[in-house]
């Protein structure tokens, strides 16, 4: 009896990801995949090249169908794999592997519920440690053929997270309008209770929404984010651990679970989550900009408690973490700014900062010239003319600022960060007199 048959959905050839590494998919196929598909006890079939217009073509069609198993490389974010993965998704509630280059990937959306598995590559784009990868894709493949035998784990999210998918009655579309309507009154209710500044009318709020296995995920991230504009720190752990599993397995709620731990005071386990999205999902400019605010608070309490020589070392960690992370994303400034920021603080100055500043100065200038500059925009422009001693620069940017604050600690990071230069300039007898100013506003703002 043949084997079954194991479609590979990935690009072919040799294609750039985010980082600009050039993956030799076809190395990446017959070095990994398609032994580690042959291990398991399966026969490999590739998605052929013959396209027309961008179109898929009947037999991939059938093979997306028919294939029992199937291996989804997502590295490039290649629109093709994406469109036949949410087919395969549609049509089969199990087995499809998922894998991705590590390092120089970012994934555009959230696979960490679908356990993605991550390989990694050589300088020159083939696939590194090719054995125990191959091993560990092939376990993962034998396991899945097993399973198919018995009772096969679904691993399709339209399976997992619609109720009674495919078969929708009028029933359930029923119920789906209501669900509609209760979610867009309770994002109505917090929004009013953001208004009150206090974690208590959000602790109502939240009581109203009773079991949150039943709650539409958007309103759970709007109670999440709206403990975060009210600093309940306390509370944002706590609805992480309560939300369910696929939801708080998610990046953005991962990264901002790690931002409430460092702010209450965890700031070792909050590193501990940042390092394993590292790890599993590759570099990000938002959780190496995370990562380098947990190093950062962990520098200036070393400096307070006097451990001059170990706050050295541990400024060296917080200006890499954010320099990686204005890396993984030039577009992205926040974690930009925040190296050049840290780089003044150096006893003497880092340097490297006169050349990193025109192009975080570039990279927030694009931003504002898109037409939708935020809070943070601003506070950048404001950063960046305070280290360049620009008192109307920083008087217009501070305005701007004022005038976009959505959250108190928004306010309050800047001013932190606007006070630090102040005191390392005053150290080194480079008072600059409109800074105090700045913070004196900034301060109110905050309040």
């Amino acid at each position: 009896m043949p084997n079954d048959l194991c479609f590979v959905l990935m690009p072919f050839g040799k294609k750039p990801d985010v980082s600009g590494t050039l993956v030799d998919f076809d190395a990446v196929y017959h070095d990994l995949i398609a032994p580690a598909i042959r291990e398991a006890g399966l026969d490999p079939i590739r998605a052929d090249e013959e396209m027309t217009g961008g179109l898929i073509h009947k037999p991939m069609y059938e093979r997306l169908i028919f294939c029992k198993f199937a291996v989804a490389d997502l590295t490039t974010a290649n629109a093709n794999v994406f469109y036949e993965l949410g087919l395969r998704h549609a049509v089969r509630q199990w087995s499809t592997v998922l894998i991705f280059s590590k390092g120089g990937s970012q994934l555009p959306f959230d696979v960490a519920p679908l356990r993605a598995m991550p390989y990694t590559l050589t300088p020159e784009g083939r696939p590194a440690d090719v054995e125990p990868t191959k091993a560990a894709l092939g376990k993962r493949l034998a396991e899945a053929r097993e399973a198919a035998a018995k009772d096969p784990a679904t691993d399709s999210p339209i399976y997992q997270l619609v109720d009674g998918y495919p078969q929708i009655d009028h029933t359930k579309t029923d119920i789906f309008r209501d669900q509609v309507h209760y979610s867009e009154e309770q994002k109505k209710k917090l929004a009013d209770a953001r208004r009150k500044k206090t974690a208590d009318a959000l602790h109502t709020a939240e009581a109203e929404m009773g079991d949150l296995g039943k709650v539409e995920s958007g309103v759970i991230i709007d109670l999440f984010l709206s403990y975060r504009s009210v600093k309940a720190w306390d509370d944002m752990i706590r609805l992480a651990d309560a939300m369910p599993r696929p939801l708080a397995a998610t990046v953005m709620v991962r990264e901002q679970l790690a931002l409430a731990l460092n702010r209450a005071g965890r700031g070792e386990e909050a590193e501990t989550v940042l390092k394993d999205l590292l790890a599993n999902r590759g570099p990000s400019s938002e959780t190496y900009g995370i990562l380098g605010r947990v190093y950062k608070d962990r520098w200036e309490a070393a400096l307070k408690e006097g451990r001059s020589f170990q706050a050295r070392g541990i400024l060296g960690q917080a200006i890499d973490a954010y320099l990686k992370g204005f890396e993984a994303d030039w577009r992205d400034a926040y974690p930009g700014i925040n190296a050049v920021t840290l780089m003044e603080l150096k006893e003497p100055p880092d340097p490297r900062r006169l050349d990193l500043i025109p192009v975080v100065t570039y990279a927030v200038e694009r931003r504002v010239a898109a037409g939708k500059p935020d809070y943070w925009d601003h506070a950048t422009r404001l950063e960046l003319a305070v280290l360049g001693k620009n008192e109307d620069k920083a008087g217009q940017a501070l305005g701007d600022a004022l005038a976009n604050v959505r959250e108190s600690w928004e306010p309050e990071t800047t001013l932190r960060n606007i006070r630090l230069i102040r005191e390392a300039r005053e150290k080194r007898g480079e008072a600059v007199d409109f800074e105090k100013q700045v913070e004196a506003e900034l301060a109110a703002a905050g309040k």
